[in-house]
């Protein structure tokens, strides 16, 4: 991307749209834009289209989507699906009909078989079912990738989809009830070290395993693949190594400080036994993630601790 290009970032606000607004503003790019939700519905083909005619967009980074983890996704599964399809569709269809030169698609690895072989690789796509408490939101995010697929086969276009393993960092969603698993270890393990509570539930076994990748890494593997990926095939981004919930859930209450026990809910879902996804692909291009899981935590947690009046209240 040159350096006075004008760049959109969809999501700007949320865990990864503000990493990569952060990477590019670091990286020297001053031509970026971006609106609120309330600035711009998203889900309003009209408002994106005239958004798109008016700033003359180049790049695009589609990390706008309606997320969250187990729970919110097993209560709200027609939000879920409804939401990320109008997002996605309506914000690839204006690139497409305002010429953007490229565009990078934000996918998820819980498009991969819930009983995929470990570690996942690309072509594993729709080799099998999916993991039933995330499947509408799934879903959605297979159609954003046959999309992107389909107007670069029909149009020639330049759109390329990303699959990142697990998510944490500045910006993450701590609530209780909607937020992944690593933020909500966090709040849970801080909020009984402050209430002195001598023990911490966790949701099912704590067996599962899991993959976690900053969302800072994350945002300089999307800027090296804008500038260095154009294959239609998607590709993985991910550390390459993963953690048992339980080991984690040990290590944020090492990092929070917390002197209490850890207790496992058995009748909670657990959602897919094993998530790791093959990293060889990027690798190859010369690509690796750089901020090891304990350091991470130990920022998330501080990101926490700075705007812990502004997420409780």
């Amino acid at each position: 991307m040159e350096q006075g290009a004008r760049i959109y970032v969809a999501g700007h606000r949320g865990l990864v749209g503000s990493a990569i607004l952060r990477k590019l503003e670091a990286s020297g790019y001053t031509n970026l834009v971006y609106r609120s939700s309330s600035e711009l519905d998203l889900r309003n083909f009209d408002e994106v289209l005239s958004f798109f005619l008016k700033e003359k967009v180049d790049y695009v980074f589609l990390a706008a989507a309606k997320v969250g983890g187990i729970v919110a996704n097993n209560d709200y599964p027609a939000d879920f699906i409804r939401d990320n399809l109008l997002i996605q569709t309506n914000v690839i269809d204006a690139a497409f009909q305002t010429r953007v030169d490229k565009l990078l698609f934000l996918g998820s690895t819980c498009i991969y078989p819930k009983l995929a072989p470990q570690p996942i690789k690309e072509q594993y796509l729709l080799t099998g079912e999916l993991e039933p408490t995330n499947e509408p939101y799934a879903i959605a995010k297979i159609a954003g990738i046959k999309m992107c697929q389909s107007y670069n086969r029909q149009y020639g276009t330049k759109y390329i989809s990303v699959m990142p393993t697990n998510l944490y960092g500045p910006n993450d969603n701590f609530d209780l009830e909607k937020s992944h698993v690593l933020p909500a270890l966090i709040r849970k393990v801080h909020e009984a070290k402050e209430n002195n509570e001598p023990q911490v539930e966790i949701w099912g076994s704590g067996t599962p395993k899991r993959e976690f990748l900053h969302a800072d890494d994350l945002a300089d593997a999307c800027l090296f693949l804008m500038d260095n990926y154009e294959a239609n095939e998607i590709i993985n981004v991910g550390v390459g190594q993963d953690i048992s919930i339980k080991d984690l859930a040990e290590l944020v209450k090492q990092v929070v400080g917390y002197e209490g026990e850890l207790t496992y809910n058995t009748s909670k879902p657990d959602g897919t036994p094993r998530k790791l996804v093959d990293v060889t692909k990027i690798s190859n291009l010369g690509w690796h993630a750089q901020i090891p899981l304990d350091a991470g935590i130990r920022s998330a947690y501080q990101w926490f601790l700075d705007h812990h009046a502004l997420i409780t209240k």
